[in-house]
């Protein structure tokens, strides 16, 4: 097993040139055979072996460094630098992350986890290798997905500047998650097809190998070769912009791969290789499937069907079910997505009104800007996006949605804790981030049928709002409780007293269950279902403030800016008995792992909270008994 002489980066330099192919078939092996028993991200990875390889043949790591943009698709690298046994634990609570972790290894320089970074990070590095005068070579790799993300031209913008040897690799598999959209994969599919420039380039050179002093005329044709390109290839776009472009070539052939990275490391400016992969080579349902194979759950190898089948609807379900009612009821509802129409549940209804529906690639302040002049124009719009996404898109939903007081709904999938992805996917900062912003209308759904209500409120509201609802299968508990819903206003599910549980979204499944275990030990205790995050429901507060000894807040987010803060501010004006208890996710980034094993970790999940509450209870009893003499306790 070749693979098996790996051990540490720069092993890879052992294996013979013959067996390059054979350890590629044995690297898509393994990634398929692990992969299919702990999920992850399959598509890029099979799609960039050979790249991969390629890189690692030709560079000296970890004096050199690769940054990978995205970061999914570096499970090769991973496996290249001496971590085979860590993709046992890959994704797992305490394992190996599904992304680069320079914590992790040393030949991971830099952290990834969104889109269209690895330009800016490279060329941070460069900058920093020149003023230190050190020697090595910095390569960035990018995708043509992420390639559609601003911020990948602002750093090609200055890269072009360099004078100083700085190597982008772009990766084209004509693929984000899903296909990919607008101009920029235009022009690449231009330059994927040009085979008139190819084969002229081919037959010029060989022919010219063959005549007296032809190597010295091929030397002349290639220094000249920019103008070669500008009259086959439309646009030279990367030339233009004054970054020397490679290729394409064929990004899983290793020898040509290595073979243009040493070029590439001759120049004394930024260069850009485009090498064309196919997403999910080498695995025949990934090939025929690649936006499913992007990300995937334990899967069947033979057949590559789920290993684990859904059977209830998950909440990105219902809100693909309840925007294609939208869509039927009034002509005016438009749905936009960053690159994601599967994952957000969006398929169905451009599916149904291509026309209303717009991908704008991985681009999501574009997306939202584009949104505000869509409600500035009259229509409805709706962006479906996952929550750790949205907040590259600060400023924009700031600037020129709130301060407009322009109707568009944010459709905020993914909140709270998603798992495997670790902590740049982790939806727990939105209820900080969006509660910040004023004008904003922030609801949370307790279940499948609310967030349909809620969906329809927002869009009805013509206000600036945004719906956040959590990864996984959707509640269908409390159903008996579908009281219209009204701005600003809360939901009393159980009144009692003694404690009040007030829980916002995705933790009122979790109140319930620390209800039932407040009652089984004898306390009275009133559930409410928060609703709206901002504005926060002040009336409820106080009356509940005054009939119980704790208030205890309940949501699935940081706790600075979140729920529990705005509460507590507000009750600190009240200046009443009624203590209070804020559950919350604490001040951290958290790691990859199973959702209900990090909810533990955090200390969500039902038990911690349970015994934080009998404690914090019978701390209020105390206060309550010191200040009026008498005692007080279960």
């Amino acid at each position: 097993m070749l693979l098996e002489k790996i051990a540490k980066e720069n092993d890879i330099k052992k294996i013979k040139k013959e067996d390059y192919t054979a350890l590629a078939e044995e690297i898509r092996q393994f990634l398929i055979e692990k992969i299919s028993v702990t999920g992850g991200h399959l598509g890029s990875n099979l799609g960039a072996v050979e790249l991969t390889m390629a890189l690692h043949l030709s560079l000296d790591l970890p004096n050199d460094k690769i940054i990978w943009d995205v970061g999914h698709q570096a499970y090769t690298h991973k496996l290249l630098t001496g971590r085979r046994e860590g993709f046992a634990m890959l994704r797992k609570y305490g394992g190996m992350s599904g992304f680069p972790k320079r914590k992790e290894s040393e030949c991971d320089c830099f952290d990834t986890g969104h889109s269209s970074t690895s330009i800016s990070a490279g060329l941070g590095l460069v900058k920093a290798r020149d003023l230190l005068g050190e020697q090595r070579t910095i390569i960035s790799v990018i995708g043509d997905g992420s390639l559609t993300g601003g911020m990948a031209y602002e750093a090609l913008n200055n890269a072009a500047q360099l004078k100083t040897n700085f190597i982008i690799i772009l990766n084209d598999n004509n693929m984000s998650i899903s296909e990919n959209v607008g101009g920029v994969s235009k022009y690449l599919n231009n330059i994927r097809t040009a085979n008139g420039y190819l084969d002229l380039k081919e037959g010029v050179y060989n022919a010219l190998q063959n005549v007296p002093r032809g190597e010295r005329i091929v030397k002349s044709i290639r220094r000249a070769k920019s103008s070669v390109k500008h009259l086959v290839i439309p646009g030279m776009f990367f030339e233009d912009m004054g970054v020397t472009y490679l290729g394409p070539v064929d990004g899983h052939n290793v020898e040509a791969m290595m073979k243009v990275i040493r070029e590439a490391k001759r120049c004394k400016n930024a260069v850009l290789i485009h090498a064309i992969t196919e997403k999910g080579k080498g695995f025949a349902p990934a090939e025929r499937h690649p936006a499913r194979f992007h990300g995937t759950e334990p899967f069947d190898v033979e057949t590559g069907l789920p290993a684990n089948p859904k059977t209830a609807p998950n909440y990105t379900d219902v809100f693909s079910t309840v925007m294609t009612k939208l869509g039927a009821r009034d002509e005016k509802v438009a749905a936009i997505t960053a690159a994601m129409p599967d994952g957000t549940g969006l398929k169905r209804f451009r599916n149904l009104y291509p026309e209303r529906f717009f991908d704008v690639g991985i681009a999501e302040q574009h997306a939202v800007t584009f949104a505000a002049g869509l409600a500035a124009g009259g229509m409805k719009p709706i962006v479906a996006v996952y929550s750790s996404f949205l907040q590259r898109a600060y400023d924009q939903i700031l600037h020129d949605v709130c301060i407009q007081n322009l109707p568009v709904v944010f459709a905020v999938d993914r909140a709270g804790l998603v798992g495997s992805d670790g902590e740049t996917h982790q939806g727990i900062f939105d209820l900080s981030y969006l509660s910040s912003i004023p004008g904003m209308h922030i609801l949370a759904p307790k279940n499948k049928w609310e967030l349909s209500d809620m969906l329809k409120f927002a869009l009805a509201l013509e206000r600036p709002a945004a719906v956040r609802y959590p990864r996984g299968s959707a509640y269908d508990g409390l159903k008996e409780f579908r009281s219209p819903i009204e701005l600003g206003k809360s939901e009393i599910l159980y009144e009692e007293e003694d404690i009040v549980l007030v829980a916002a979204g995705s933790m009122v499944k979790t109140a319930v269950a620390v209800r039932k275990g407040l009652k089984d030990m004898g306390y009275a205790c009133s559930l409410i279902n928060a609703r709206f995050v901002k504005p926060i429901d002040e009336e409820m507060i106080r009356e509940m403030a005054q009939s119980h000894k704790l208030l205890v807040t309940m949501e699935e987010n940081v706790a600075s800016g979140g729920f529990g803060e705005k509460v507590r501010e507000y009750m600190d004006s009240l200046h009443g008995t009624c203590r209070m208890l804020a559950v919350a996710i604490p001040d951290e980034y958290v790691e990859h792992g199973n959702v209900a094993l990090l909810y533990q970790e955090v200390g969500i999940d039902a038990d911690t909270v349970l015994k934080r509450i009998v404690t914090a209870y019978a701390s209020a009893c105390a206060d309550t008994g010191a200040r009026t003499g008498e005692g007080a306790g279960r």
